[in-house]
């Protein structure tokens, strides 16, 4: 951000201008992620027994929101400089510190998105993208700033200052669909939904037992997972209970972390099939 904000100070890009906004968006979305993160991190208690992984989508969304604002302070900056566009100074060295601080944000970014997958945190994949988007935007910022240098064309500075506009709202709405999506409780992928289905097939023949009522849920990076298992009516409960723990045990190997839980009805009773359509 300082680097950035030097650049634009000595050259006078409105351009450049653009890309140190965004910076300072950067930096307040990367306090607000570090808050949400460890809250998101924070142990179940009373008051909130399956935790506060959801405050990751909060994070995003915010993220997104700081995202849009900025995009909107560039056009009010830019505008006016189509209309009486100015001379850039010294914008050589400009254009030397705008490379150096996209180099450190690309690095940045690429350790962001990895740990985000790794671990499954959108707050840190949302700060990784926004982090990419940076780097895209400073590159296009400088090719903008060389052409002007290049072809004397003052008008291009606020044009490339409006695509960088664009190009950030862009990125904003896309993390706060994200954001939305995370707190309407989406299932799991539906790779993982085919690999459950594949373990109750195995059982089912196996043991002649039968599943319904499979309904998941994802919370950021925790996964839940709750289905109904019918047993011969025969079998003791004990028995009933060592399957459910086996197929349980299975899913969470599947399922890195998952939280399952499992109901146990007879076969043969007509209304053990009552909740049947639970997941629809």
């Amino acid at each position: 951000m300082g680097l950035k904000t030097l650049a634009w100070w000595l050259t006078g890009s409105v351009g450049l201008l653009s890309d140190a906004l965004e910076s300072l968006v950067n930096l307040a979305a990367a306090l607000l992620a570090l808050w949400m993160l460890r809250l998101a991190a924070s142990p179940p208690d009373k008051a909130h027994p399956y935790g506060l992984s959801k405050t990751e989508y909060f994070a995003a969304g915010i993220e997104g929101a700081l995202i849009v604002l900025a995009a909107a302070g560039i056009i009010v900056t830019a505008l006016p400089r189509l209309a009486a566009p100015q001379p850039l100074e010294m914008a050589g060295l400009g254009l030397a510190l705008n490379i150096a601080a996209t180099g450190i944000n690309f690095a940045v970014a690429l350790v962001l998105l990895r740990a985000g997958k790794t671990h499954r945190s959108i707050t840190l994949e949302a700060d990784g993208k926004h982090l990419m988007t940076d780097v895209w935007t400073s590159v296009g910022v400088v090719a903008g700033v060389a052409l002007v240098l290049a072809t004397g064309w003052l008008v291009l500075d606020p044009l490339v200052a409006l695509a960088v506009a664009v190009n950030i709202i862009w990125a904003g709405v896309g993390l706060m669909r994200r954001s939305v999506s995370g707190l309407l409780d989406a299932a799991i992928p539906q790779a993982d939904l085919d690999e459950i289905a594949k373990i109750f097939a195995e059982y089912s023949r196996r043991y002649g037992v039968s599943f319904h009522a499979l309904r998941t849920r994802r919370a950021a990076a925790r996964r839940f997972v709750s289905f109904h298992l019918l047993v011969p009516d025969e079998w003791p409960v004990a028995q009933a209970h060592r399957l459910s723990e086996e197929i349980e045990e299975r899913v969470r190997e599947l399922i890195d972390g998952a939280t399952i839980d499992t109901h146990i009805e007879p076969i043969s009773d007509p209304a053990s099939y009552d909740d049947q359509k639970l997941d629809r």
